[in-house]
């Protein structure tokens, strides 16, 4: 299916290319937002699109409010796994140590505030796949430091942190969501579809409650849910306890919204050890194109193995495809 750009989206393009400053080409961006007709084939374009207008915007921001502080601005966290997910929060709310406890990172855990300063990633193990998860410094009404609202942009979900043995808690988590709302970082149960301010990123947050083995923990829970009410999902965790842990990882799984699907040679056993990830809804060509970018192109059909069709059954490229499907393509 073909994007299809209309003449005046190539010429807010040429624009784009010749405009000097950031704000002639933030102009240019926003009118190709606009112009760009919004469809599944276009999906590649409006990410591109969405990301070069928030880059700009943060660029213009970041010059307003005066020149970037000296320390890892430019730092840079490369994906690995099936996703990434950051973790946002105020001082002390257990983000390190439940890095610490959900994968091999070795952060400083200590009980006193802003321990972490620099972006520490770490890869968590779920079932036959790894997430990575990057714990990012504290936040506050008035501590942020200006790299986050960079890696925040890169990120495909969070974990926002609710201290339970802090009565302060719920007022810090909401200065935290307050805080990222000025960067222009929302937090939502999941990424709108609809055509949203391209200068706002929409990030999928799970709420997560920790220290709930702390003895005032569940008084603390419930005046915090009528501080924070319902509008992101939560989860109640003890990383030194244990509590909720399994059932964590299975949440930040899902919270990224891909499904795993493995392939299969001809006349050969499927390679059930290690499963590609694409997004939920993916046709046969799509998931192609995580095999190889060329192969979205080229690939004609497929069979498949699983809950989506017959074992086996011969599908077309615009086949939708299920959670650990197992697919044979065929270009």
């Amino acid at each position: 299916m073909a994007v299809n750009l209309p003449p005046q989206y190539h010429d807010a393009e040429a624009r784009y290319k010749k405009a000097r400053t950031p704000e002639e080409k933030l102009t240019a961006l926003r009118e190709m937002w606009v112009i760009l007709p919004k469809h599944k084939a276009s999906e590649k374009v409006q990410v591109i699109l969405k990301t070069k207008i928030s880059e700009l915007n943060d660029e213009i921001e970041q010059v307003k409010s005066g020149p970037k502080k000296a320390g890892p601005g430019s730092v840079r966290i490369p994906k690995q796994g099936a996703g990434q997910i950051c973790f946002l929060g105020p001082p002390n709310a257990g983000k390190s140590q439940l890095l610490a406890t959900l994968t091999k990172a070795t952060p400083t855990v200590a009980p006193y505030p802003f321990t972490t300063r620099d972006p520490q990633p770490g890869m968590m193990d779920f079932e036959d796949t790894r997430v990575q998860l990057v714990d990012l410094p504290p936040i506050t009404a008035d501590a942020y430091e200006p790299f986050i609202t960079d890696l925040t942009r890169s990120a495909d979900a969070a974990l926002l942190f609710l201290d339970l043995a802090n009565d302060d808690g719920p007022a810090e988590t909401l200065a935290v969501v307050d805080r990222l709302k000025k960067a222009r970082r929302e937090l939502v149960p999941a990424r709108p579809t609809s055509d949203e301010d391209p200068t706002t990123y929409f990030l999928p947050t799970l709420l997560v409650a920790t220290k709930c083995d702390d003895e005032a923990a569940d008084l603390r829970l419930e005046l915090a849910r009528e501080s924070l009410d319902d509008r992101l999902p939560w989860h109640v965790v003890s990383a030194e306890r244990g509590d909720g842990l399994p059932e964590l990882r299975a949440k930040l799984f899902a919270l990224l919204n891909v499904m795993r699907i493995y392939t299969k040679q001809p006349g050969k056993p499927a390679d059930m050890g290690s499963p590609f990830t694409c997004p939920v809804g993916s046709a046969v060509a799509e998931f192609a194109g995580c095999v190889h970018n060329d192969l979205e192109e080229t690939v004609k059909s497929g069979r498949v193995w699983g809950s989506g069709a017959f074992d086996g059954q011969t599908v077309g490229r615009d086949h939708v495809l299920q959670e650990k499907d197992v697919v044979e393509l065929h270009t």
